[in-house]
């Protein structure tokens, strides 16, 4: 029984971003919020800080029992022994790209981003007065990285800003991938910031593996609970440095308490998370590949419409360029359908024509979004 399931009604009562930005009649897509309750452990974790009206400061071990956790659950999951010395909490993976790139990178210096991109990428690089190097992925039967397209522009960056499992895509790159980029990076000297926070989320065979397990000497990890057990507003992340010289690099331009923190509710809802509450998971993924597939036949069954199916995420990028549509896809989803999805100019260049949905809701809720796009598209 999926009894973390909510319903449309239960989800517009929420004051959040997703179902209070637009009027009632759309259904949201766009932004990475699943429509789930979270899981129980969760909900007693901060229930209990609530019970008790224990908003004072914590214990100065707080965050060493957070690490601690993080450190066993990426170890389950996926292989790798994070150290906990090499460590350090901030209050969102966001957060810790701004910083990263202010301690590996100057102004005017270049940055390599695989687009299309998560947007935030896109501001971030602009306002750290960066500059932004792109490297568009290739698309065939799967994207793949341009890896030659990476070694032409690697002499004019000092960071490669690395987004694993890949998001709008849903990439889980593999072992020669990760380690081709790797040997470019050592190459030509740059740092790679990792992204990993859908790390959780694949189907089938796909198995994320940790850049930090390929090249720890030049990787920082960013990464949270957030997405696999749908806590955003909980505001907690982690940053992992692969090695001594990466921390104390990044800590000579950060000295203590000029970062923010994750608050108690942030640090206790992830230990609740990452300690007691893999059944959950386990269960909405179940929810995830089924709405997955779903949402592959709904575009396979519809001409002009691209889709590679994500290895990762709960994200669908949708191409829409073959569609003929009036002015743009998101443009027209909002007006026609009443479905706002994420906008595809929002990912750089090659988001030019495409759509992201978010499919990480109820099969009812999924099932109506997909519908809605059918009859506007019927009737153009």
């Amino acid at each position: 029984m999926e009894d973390f399931l909510l319903t449309a009604e239960e989800l517009r009562a929420r004051s959040g971003l997703k179902w209070q930005k637009y009027p009632p009649d759309v259904l949201p897509a766009f932004v990475a919020d699943m429509d789930f309750k979270v899981a129980p452990a969760v909900q007693a974790a901060l229930a209990r800080l609530v019970d008790h009206q224990d908003y004072v400061y914590g214990m100065p071990t707080d965050l060493e029992a957070l690490y601690a956790t993080f450190a066993r659950w990426m170890e389950r999951r996926h292989g790798w022994r994070p150290d906990s010395a090499l460590t350090m909490a901030t209050a969102d993976v966001v957060q810790g790209i701004v910083a990263t790139l202010v301690a590996y990178s100057a102004p005017g210096e270049g940055v390599i981003v695989q687009t299309p991109a998560y947007p935030p990428f896109l501001r971030v690089v602009e306002g750290t007065a960066r500059r932004l190097v792109e490297n568009p992925l290739l698309r065939g039967d799967r994207f793949t990285l341009d890896l030659e397209g990476l070694r032409e522009v690697a002499s004019r960056a000092r960071v490669i800003l690395f987004c694993s499992p890949h998001n709008p895509t849903g990439r889980v790159f593999d072992n020669d991938e990760l380690r081709q980029v790797a040997s470019i990076a050592e190459e030509h000297d740059l740092t790679i910031v990792s992204d990993e926070i859908h790390a959780d989320i694949t189907y089938d065979s796909a198995r994320h593996i940790p850049m930090e397990t390929i090249a720890p000497e030049r990787t920082v990890t960013l990464t949270s609970a957030t997405k696999s057990f749908n806590i955003p507003g909980a505001r907690a992340a982690l940053v992992h440095f692969g090695s001594a010289a990466l921390k104390e690099r990044f800590d000579k331009v950060f000295p203590e308490h000029l970062l923010g923190r994750p608050s108690r509710f942030g640090v206790d809802a992830t230990i609740a998370a990452w300690s007691d509450s893999e059944p959950w998971f386990d269960q909405v993924m179940r929810r995830l590949a089924s709405n997955r597939s779903l949402v592959a036949e709904w575009a396979a069954s519809r001409k002009g419409i691209g889709h590679v199916p994500p290895e990762a995420t709960f994200l669908a990028w949708l191409d829409c360029g073959e569609l003929g549509l009036p002015g743009s896809p998101f443009d027209f989803f909002l007006e026609s359908a009443k479905v706002a999805l994420g906008d595809g100019r929002d990912f750089g260049g090659p988001g030019v024509g495409h759509v992201r949905l978010n499919f990480g809701t109820s099969k009812e809720i999924l099932t109506e979004i997909l519908a809605r796009m059918s009859h506007a598209l019927d009737e153009v």
